[in-house]
């Protein structure tokens, strides 16, 4: 008998119970969840639930939150995420500006930083650059975690033992979901960081507290491509050639000596519209210093088998058009860009439009999504440009006229996306939905 596919990989298994478990608790929020709740909607035993949230409680992610009353038998005792138990850095190098974000558990931002960047420097520069952010990010952060800690400690509310406070261990050996992409060691840090497991300042300790500095599960990185997703190493960024070949994610793991994750703009901010319910098929259009897109198929972001896919900007829509950056003709990208420069938005959602509808052709998506900077600008002219020109298309073909729409939280949709290529495999959704959380959309 071929024994090559039988039989089931129990950690594997395990820890994909344990992800499923913890992107419930992530999406009940401070609300919390039972493990009857728990069972019912996994589909897994009391037993096992109870199992994986004995873990969870072990490693500090999970603690509980009371007890709710039930309609018959024992009150439940209902769970919740503890959102600092863990963070996540996410880091979007755009082509003249660097944004940094610190994000908990849930996803919530609680640090932030901005300052100009010259992508052009090239790899070394701008790796150092970045590091230095991140570390200056964590700074801010310690700071505020200091002053917070003094605070609870002199308000007598301080207790070390608390699984909710920033100290207490995160997923680490017994990490419940998938390692980042590119991961290394999750608890490396660099040699002069301070220790991570330090305990929160109490009372006795307000002479000299010691800053709790985070504890950072990675580092998701998001710039403009073409790029390797698998292996964080750039191509031909357009107009950048310089940075063909360069191992970005190693360079700056190794900087900083934490797990990196390195992805497209546009896939970064595609993987966070997913995750907050955007639905199973759009298309995320970035228009900024260039164009690109993220497109959700599926209800997973697609990347295509070279991370190739939503190279957007530089199909040519005009033989003897203007020159582009990327050597072509009559590149969507260069013919925006150019009506931009000329103060014509009207013109560049015209032309945006006419490539959206394209795509929506090809592919059949029933939602296209704005954002970026420049989209930002003329937010309404470009939201209701595209939209006459898919809605023209449709008319004319008798198909279904697609909505378009500014993308939720657009001004941070692409760093918040790249922090997500580090918390959503700890969930189970590196790739997007679990089956049964699909089309659940919010665009509010």
């Amino acid at each position: 008998m071929n024994r090559a596919n039988s039989g089931v990989n129990l950690a594997v298994l395990r820890g994909h119970n344990a992800a499923l478990v913890l992107d419930l608790l992530r999406t009940a929020g401070d609300e919390g969840i039972s493990r009857l709740e728990l069972a019912e909607r996994t589909g897994l035993t009391p037993q096992g639930v109870s199992k994986i949230t004995a873990r969870l409680r072990e490693q500090g992610l999970v603690t509980d939150t009371g007890r709710r009353a039930s309609t018959g038998g024992k009150p439940r005792t209902v769970l919740r995420l503890v959102p600092d138990a863990g963070h996540a850095v996410g880091l979007h190098l755009d082509r003249d500006e660097l944004t940094a974000v610190l994000v908990d558990l849930a996803g919530a931002v609680v640090a932030e930083r901005r300052s100009p960047l010259a992508f052009g420097a090239g790899g070394d520069a701008v790796v150092e650059a970045a590091a230095s952010e991140v570390e200056a990010l964590l700074a801010d952060a310690d700071a505020d975690a200091v002053a917070d800690a003094v605070a609870d400690a002199g308000g007598g509310d301080a207790d070390a033992g608390d699984p909710g406070r920033p100290d207490a261990q995160g997923p680490g050996a017994q990490d419940p979901g998938a390692q980042a992409p590119g991961a290394r060691d999750p608890g490396a840090r660099d040699p002069g960081a301070r220790d991570p497991g330090a305990q929160a300042p109490g009372a006795q300790d307000l002479v000299h507290p010691e800053p709790p500095t985070p504890r950072v599960l990675g580092v998701g990185v998001a710039l403009p491509g073409p790029l390797d997703h698998s292996s964080g190493v750039l191509h031909r960024v357009t107009g950048f050639p310089e940075w063909d070949g360069f191992p970005l994610r190693d360079a700056l793991a190794e900087r900083l000596g934490l797990p990196v994750v390195v992805d497209k703009d546009t896939n970064a901010a595609a993987l966070g519209l997913a995750l907050a319910g955007c639905g199973d098929a759009f298309a995320y259009l970035h228009l900024g210093t260039g164009l690109g897109a993220g497109l959700v198929l599926g209800g997973a972001p697609y990347r295509g088998p070279h991370t190739g896919a939503g190279e957007f900007g530089h199909q040519v829509i005009q033989l003897d058009g203007p020159l582009c950056g990327c050597g072509n003709r009559g590149c969507i990208e260069a013919l925006c860009l150019a009506a931009v420069a000329a103060g014509s938005f009207d013109e560049a959602a015209r032309v945006l439009g006419e490539g959206a509808a394209n795509m929506v052709g090809l592919l059949d998506i029933d939602l296209v999504l704005l954002g970026g900077r420049t989209v930002a600008a003329a937010e309404e002219r470009f939201v209701e440009g595209v939209r006459a020109v898919l809605g023209e298309r449709a008319r004319r073909g008798g198909t279904v006229e697609v909505p378009v729409l500014r993308a939720p939280g657009a001004a941070t949709a692409v760093v918040e996306g790249a922090a997500q290529l580090v918390l959503a495999p700890l969930y189970g959704r590196a790739h997007g939905h679990f089956q049964a959380n699909r089309n659940d959309r919010n665009l509010s």
